[in-house]
């Protein structure tokens, strides 16, 4: 399969290009990044000291005119721009991209009606298993456990809490039958008073070079259950977008997520 990469100077899109270049079954087609990039016109793997052909580029349609997948980990508003041009010429898209409001989840909805989309917070096959033990603690330990949720990453990442975070506070709720905008509390300080028991914490570390780590924990009387989860290298979120690469091979189009390509529905 032939594929582009966004933000392809980026650390993820360099991730990204390296596990594209140690694949047996794809190839990278494209590079793209914005026009103030100074990488802008050279080869997308002189990083790592050979010549692809692929020129980065931040002309959409000449990074995307010989692709049949786009892979984006960029921001909201660059990624929306990419995928209206990947709905116009046919090509899929796998969306890491995080921090998207809800009118910007409804334009890619949109988008899907048009070409084939997975979209998920966090591309790594580990976090993806890690969404799925939650549902099912969740619905064990419904009552008499109150829910907090605490992530660190790195100081450069612009977003908070981080999209795998929230996306782990959906799938908490939904298992419990409740609303995340109704019961999410993102700070305390102060006097505020006794924890309300069907609500779900979110606390942000933020420091150094840490990748990504989540932890929900399960606070009951007389036990807590931790379930952890700890990236250290950002190949994890590589390698799951080229699964998500290959589930999108025969599909034309529909909005799909990480569940859809490990078989977790």
């Amino acid at each position: 399969m032939r594929v582009a990469v966004a933000g392809a100077s980026g650390r993820m899109g360099r991730m990204l290009i390296e596990a594209l270049r140690a694949s047996d079954d794809m190839v990278l087609a494209g590079a793209l990044d914005v026009a103030a990039s100074p990488a802008i016109g050279s080869d997308a793997t002189a990083f790592l000291g050979h010549a692809s052909g692929v020129a980065i580029t931040a002309d959409l349609r000449t990074g995307l005119e010989n692709a049949d997948v786009l892979i984006d980990f960029t921001r909201p508003e660059g990624t929306l721009a990419h995928l209206a041009v990947c709905s116009e010429l046919g090509v899929k898209a796998v969306i890491g991209t995080t921090g998207f409001t809800d009118a910007q989840k409804s334009e890619i909805a949109a988008c899907a009606q048009r070409t084939a989309v997975v979209m998920a917070p966090n591309m790594s096959v580990g976090v993806n298993v890690t969404f799925k033990l939650l549902q099912m603690a969740a619905k064990a330990m419904a009552t008499g456990y109150d829910i907090e949720i605490i992530e660190a990453h790195h100081r450069h990442k612009v977003d908070a809490p981080s999209g795998t975070a929230l996306k782990m506070g959906e799938v908490i709720a939904d298992a419990l039958g409740r609303d995340l905008k109704e019961c999410a509390v993102y700070a305390r300080e102060g006097v505020t008073g006794e924890r309300d028991p069907s609500s779900i914490g979110f606390a942000t570390i933020r420091g150094g070079d840490i990748v990504g780590d989540h932890t929900v924990l399960f606070a009951g009387i007389g036990e807590r259950i931790e379930i952890t989860h700890k990236s250290s290298s950002r190949a994890t979120y590589a390698q799951g977008s080229l699964r998500a690469v290959r589930f999108l091979a025969d599909r034309k189009t529909g909005m799909f997520d990480m569940f859809d390509v490990l078989g977790l529905n």
